[in-house]
């Protein structure tokens, strides 16, 4: 009679297991839409008021057997579980999300694939300074096999008394020096004013670190239809690189890159931190291509190699790297770009790894 009666009550109670379920599952499709609606309207997902309120209301309604304290952290687990589950259910509809797109995005630069499993090495100065210096390192790249190039016109800089860079007349410079080599060029802008014009000069427009979060220029970069080369700002975290990439891609222009240049931690011995570990987290998240800047990274040319080397490794769609004809006499970063000589030796040592085609 017992074993009938244990056979009874485990069938009641997986009943109730079924019946638990159903109304979890009920419950978890309210709170997606509830987290759609909070979604356009802007509201933060976590609500602490409104948690607060219902374990009051659970508490009030318990009769046992369970004590007070177990209902509260029972239901602050299906709590945390409905957040998670609204936070998963954003991610999948972010333009950046490889859950919104499966397949690589690949950024084609004429002839020039960027993205796709064959990794690239992008270099130039890290700013125009006049036509002779732009057309050696040209001359130097293209004689070395690359194909495009990066220089800064419009520079940023940490001091408002250092080099600014040239403007336009150093877009204007880059460019003819691109056409007489048969380069692509990479130069950042950094007023949305200048982005039309910018098209006009430049095959990417980049995005600077500083202005990672620089909305207005993200929405223009947005509105036009020309490759953006995003980095990481100094501080990001992933999530927010990836959301200043979603301002980019929600305005209609799909043809964007990110770039890790090494974030800012209590190290010394690094201009930068290098996150390597950015690179294969991106590369799972999102399905833009992903590249490395060893320069800004590390600020350091005795481990360029070795981190180019880990980044390609870790899945990276490109290297950049800063070249410098005299980078002595250089105008803005002199310590870190490589003259043509260690240009050279750098690339050979990443070729021959067989990591970089």
């Amino acid at each position: 009679m017992s074993e009938l009666n244990l056979e009874q009550l485990r069938s009641r109670l997986d009943g109730i297991n079924c019946n638990l379920l159903e109304l979890l599952s009920e419950r978890a499709q309210i709170v997606q839409e509830i987290g759609h609606l909070k979604e356009t309207q802007g509201v933060p997902k976590f609500d602490p008021v409104r948690e607060k309120h219902m374990l009051e209301q659970l508490v009030a309604s318990n009769k046992g057997p369970f004590d007070d304290e177990t209902v509260r952290c029972l239901f602050k687990q299906i709590f945390q579980a409905s957040l998670n589950l609204q936070l998963t259910d954003h991610k999948k509809q972010l333009l950046v999300s490889r859950k919104k797109q499966k397949e690589d995005t690949i950024i084609s630069l004429g002839d020039v694939n960027i993205g796709g499993g064959k990794p690239i090495m992008v270099a130039g100065p890290c700013a125009v300074e006049n036509v002779d210096q732009v057309r050696a390192v040209a001359a130097s790249l293209k004689q070395a096999g690359i194909t495009v190039m990066r220089g800064g016109a419009f520079k940023p800089r940490t001091s408002p008394y250092d080099f600014q860079g040239l403007g336009i007349e150093g877009l204007k410079i880059l460019k003819d020096a691109a056409d007489e080599f048969g380069l692509k060029t990479i130069s950042e802008i950094v007023d949305p004013g200048h982005i039309e014009m910018a098209c006009e000069y430049i095959d990417v427009i980049q995005i600077g670190a500083r202005n990672m979060q620089n909305f207005e220029l993200l929405k223009a970069a947005g509105d036009v239809r020309k490759p953006v080369l995003l980095k990481r700002g100094i501080a990001a975290t992933i999530e927010e690189f990836l959301h200043a990439a979603e301002y980019i891609l929600s305005r209609g222009n799909t043809q964007v890159m990110l770039i890790e240049r090494g974030i800012r931690t209590y190290e010394k011995a690094t201009r930068n931190t290098l996150d390597i570990s950015a690179v294969p987290i991106l590369k799972q998240e999102c399905h833009l291509p992903v590249l490395v800047d060893v320069t800004h990274s590390t600020g350091r040319k005795d481990i360029f190699a070795p981190c180019a080397k880990a980044a390609l490794a870790a899945g990276a769609d490109g290297i950049m790297v800063e070249v410098h004809p005299e980078p002595a006499i250089a105008l803005s970063d002199a310590a870190q770009q490589l003259n043509f000589e260690e240009f050279n030796r750098f690339l050979s040592n990443v070729k021959e790894s067989g990591l970089l085609g």
